[in-house]
């Protein structure tokens, strides 16, 4: 019998030793124990004769556009697959090393990623891949409380970090749980949610954060592997006990403890959930995003005046030193910002169940709702982090308030984007999923 999707799962242990600078704060912060592994979890898809889809979840902070596209490359050719077949999605905890490149936060750990990282994400694809079965699945949802918006507003109206309870927030907790066709043996489930990892703070533990207390209980009590994607993280983050978004390693056990209570609670609905056969359809193009203009030239000039070019500036501060001494240059080389910025989407279907969006973004979660609604399939996902990193992508309308986010929107690339990307990445979406669907 040929059936129409099959499906297998990998896995790799990713630990460091302890000692290494944790990513996530600041450029010197390091491991002193390990309170939990770190690992890749990997789901192979297969429709027909087509090439597998690889979905690729690793236990990373930011995974940057040039460490991931470094890793997907070995892959792919590791597994001889087309290279935009392989999505691979950091679940964003702050307490793994660094891979992400960013000015401000340190150098990648190249040991770690040319040593342990890479050739785990080879080993747990193989493994996906090697186990491929004929399966069918089904998806389950409900509400969650985990996460809340982070842009707390200050009396002046601006934003700050907080638990800003009446912000937008997508509280959609979605499972996807695939079974062998024949026998019902579970083949893997993954869980999505948007939230940030940063339940430890800036800790000096090794660690997956909630997520990982999360899918490692929710993978014991039903007997199925357990992965997580990250949703609409760039607003959200725990919903810890001491009124923050960022706390100690005990946050990270009573909100990974909570978190597993509510996938438990949903996954029950497979109970009573049909399981379908549908393809997996895989749709690769570039899509163009809008620039925003330099600053004036005087106001790079009057920065770079009171600023050492070789100083130290951490976190936002060397965001916005890099960002500034690339505007001074292109001026001074009298180059142009082009008017678009090319990104690379690759956009995976179930039949008409299951959408997902990908960017190498943190999506707010007013991007991801609009996804939810307008996406043509029952279940449209958007996936933050995927495929690289590329900083925080807020909505429009969030812009006026300032803070931490839009900070880093506005200066992460001096190809920033312009105020209206989030509706034109949205758009690019429909426009992409209505056509696969009409396939």
């Amino acid at each position: 019998m040929n059936h129409t999707l099959f499906a297998g799962a990998g896995w790799a242990d990713t630990t460091p030793e302890v000692g290494g600078m944790l990513y996530g704060y600041n450029d010197d912060t390091y491991s002193t124990s390990c309170h939990d592994h770190l690992e890749i979890k990997a789901l192979a898809l297969r429709s027909g004769d087509a090439a597998p889809v690889l979905m690729m979840s690793f236990a990373l902070a930011d995974f940057g556009t040039a460490c991931c596209t470094q890793t997907r490359e070995a892959v792919a050719q590791a597994c001889d697959i087309p290279f935009e077949n392989v999505l691979a999605s950091s679940t964003h905890t702050h307490s793994a090393p660094n891979c992400a490149g960013q000015a401000g936060w340190g150098d990648v750990d190249r040991p770690y990623l040319e040593g342990i990282l890479i050739p785990g994400a080879v080993k747990a694809a193989k493994e996906a891949l090697a186990s491929m079965q004929p399966a069918e699945f089904a998806v389950v949802c409900g509400e969650s409380e985990v996460g809340v918006n982070r842009r707390e507003i200050t009396v002046d109206g601006k934003s700050g970090f907080g638990q800003n309870f009446w912000g937008p927030q997508d509280k959609t907790m979605t499972i996807i749980r695939f079974r062998n066709i024949e026998t019902k043996k579970g083949i893997f489930q993954f869980i999505h949610y948007g939230c940030h990892g940063t339940a430890a703070g800036n800790n000096h533990e090794i660690s997956r954060d909630w997520i990982g207390i999360m899918t490692d209980r929710m993978g014991t009590e039903t007997g199925i592997p357990t992965g997580f994607w990250n949703g609409c993280v760039g607003d959200i983050g725990p919903r810890i006990a001491n009124g923050l978004t960022t706390g100690d390693i005990r946050h990270v056990e009573e909100l990974g403890g909570r978190a597993a209570l509510d996938a438990i609670r949903i996954a029950r609905q497979f109970a009573h959930t049909p399981f379908e056969c549908a393809p997996v359809t895989l749709h690769a193009e570039d899509i163009a995003l809008p620039v925003r203009p330099l600053p004036a030239r005087e106001v790079v000039e009057t920065y770079m005046n009171t600023h050492e070019r070789n100083g130290h500036y951490v976190n936002i501060d060397g965001l916005i030193h890099a960002y500034m001494c690339d505007a001074y240059d292109m001026y001074v080389s009298g180059g142009q910002l082009p008017s678009e910025k090319p990104l690379p989407v690759s956009v995976v279907t179930l039949g008409d169940a299951v959408a997902f969006c990908p960017t190498p973004y943190e999506l707010f979660s007013e991007i991801c709702l609009r996804i939810r609604d307008h996406g043509p399939c029952r279940h449209n996902l958007a996936m933050s982090l995927t495929n690289g990193y590329e900083a925080y992508l807020p909505s429009e309308s969030a812009l006026c308030r300032g803070g931490y986010e839009v900070e880093c929107f506005c200066y992460g690339n001096v190809a920033a984007l312009a105020d209206n990307a989030d509706t034109v990445l949205v758009k690019h979406f429909m426009r992409i999923l209505n056509s696969m669907k009409r396939i």
